[in-house]
């Protein structure tokens, strides 16, 4: 059984990876500074920042370790989530991208 949760969580971790490199893609054909950078060809880690403006910054970590998500404005820390919490973060992030928010709209939002 374990062996099997240890391989359904190594796919989940993996499909995560592609989907932040995909949205950081379009984050940046939209505008944003976005990166997603990755250690080999295993994707079992990422680390993808998007800037939203106006030194508003995101960083969403995963590895086998753990899923983390971590806003700053101004070099200080607003807001740490994980696990799902930080998922559902990811997912409004994905939102601003699927109603085309601009750079611009989001720093006036903010």
């Amino acid at each position: 059984m374990f062996v099997r949760l240890a391989d359904q969580h190594r796919q989940f971790v993996q499909d995560l990876v592609l989907n932040l490199k995909a949205m950081a893609l379009v984050l940046e054909k939209r505008g944003y500074l976005a990166s997603c950078y990755t250690c080999g060809d295993e994707l079992n880690s990422a680390s993808f920042m998007v800037s939203l403006g106006g030194d508003h910054l995101i960083r969403f970590l995963v590895s086998d370790y753990g899923i983390t998500w971590t806003e700053m404005r101004d070099d200080r820390e607003l807001m740490k989530l994980e696990g799902a919490e930080a998922i559902n973060q990811l997912q409004e992030l994905a939102n601003l991208i699927k109603y085309q928010v601009s750079p611009a709209e989001c720093e006036a939002v903010a």
